[in-house]
């Protein structure tokens, strides 16, 4: 029995089983026969983004971006959850898992659809799952993917329980037992804030906008199609922003002063939501900020959220705050301790 986790984003999915982890774009694609599907250079092989699932042949993450005709990418949770979710979520569990290895898992739901689609999630998640696994060469795998349990938890609790637990799912930092601990995790559709007093969830203090990074990402696509005329897809803005610009036919474009913009007036309408929501909990101990959102907006939240706010580390992938939490909570739930040596 292993234990995993899966935190199925609009805009990345994230797996773990807490020695590796993965992300990949959360897109889905019709699998294009290639005439040539081997990598121009050697070493340049990336992990299997090629499947059947459910009867259908899909490439999913970056694969999908690059070579299939036909896309699927949507921040419409109703679409998104019934159309892709299940999807992303078992294609990043198999790099993880042997045939028919019985597996538990935990994921996460925005607080705003918890209620609502955590037991859908489970469902579509739990059972025997035969998919077909394809290498760079074109070779097919069958594999059994087999999930006997699912847990699924609000969101933004899988940052606490990364900061709480130890690998083996035990309690190590005692003051996020006893402390009020607000949370702000910038997901790439939504923002959940969430409140744990004593490790109690707050139902008053803890809510989901829909602030995600996708907003500034949406007014810099804005700004770039008045300049260039192309309407540039959110999801191929990634690399450009991290790298500070974007070539469009032909033409460079500086990304800087469109960024420093957009992530300005995405983390003033952030703070605003974070001070209204928490204006009766003026006694909260610490605030985190997580998601990859969280971090790339961090220095602009900086002395604009009331209250201490915890330092994003710069040596740690944001994006895999969650599920890593989610990968602790597992251990801690089901009390199968899985030591990183081992």
């Amino acid at each position: 029995m292993r234990i995993l986790a899966v935190d199925i984003g609009f805009g990345y999915c994230k797996a773990t089983d807490g020695r590796r982890s993965q992300a990949f774009k959360s897109i889905v694609g019709e699998a294009n026969p290639a005439a040539y599907s081997e990598s121009l250079l050697p070493g340049q092989e990336q992990a299997a983004r090629h499947f059947d699932i459910g009867g259908e042949s899909v490439f999913v993450g970056e694969l999908a971006e690059t070579q299939s005709r036909g896309r699927g990418f949507t921040l419409d949770p109703a679409q998104f959850l019934s159309q892709y979710a299940k999807t992303l979520g078992l294609a990043a569990l198999v790099p993880f898992v042997d045939h028919s290895d019985p597996v538990r898992l935990v994921t996460g739901l925005p607080i705003s659809l918890f209620r609502r689609h955590r037991e859908a999630l489970a469902n579509s998640l739990i059972g025997r799952h035969q998919i077909g696994v394809y290498n760079a060469a074109g070779q097919r795998e069958e594999k059994t993917l087999y999930v006997e349990k699912v847990r699924v938890i609000p969101q933004p609790f899988g940052s606490l329980y990364n900061l709480m637990l130890d690998s083996a799912g035990r309690v190590s930092q005692q003051r996020y037992t006893s402390e009020k601990i607000g949370v702000i995790d910038v997901g790439f559709r939504t923002c959940d804030f969430a409140i744990a007093d004593k490790t109690r969830y707050s139902e008053r203090g803890s809510q989901s906008t829909d602030s995600g990074i996708c907003l500034a990402y949406d007014a810099i696509a804005n700004a770039l199609r008045e300049k260039s005329g192309v309407q540039v897809e959110l999801y191929r803005l990634y690399e450009a922003i991290n790298a500070g610009s974007i070539k469009i036919r032909g033409e460079r474009h500086d990304l800087g002063p469109l960024v420093q913009r957009a992530f300005s007036q995405l983390a003033g309408r952030i703070a605003t939501e974070a001070n209204r929501l928490w204006a009766e909990d003026w006694d909260i101990d610490t605030i985190v900020l997580s998601g990859g959102g969280g971090a790339v907006l961090a220095p602009y939240l900086k002395g604009q959220v009331a209250g201490e706010v915890l330092p994003v580390p710069a040596d740690q992938d944001a994006r895999l705050n969650n599920v890593l939490g989610y990968w602790k909570y597992g251990n801690h739930v089901w009390g199968q301790a899985q030591a990183l040596s081992a």
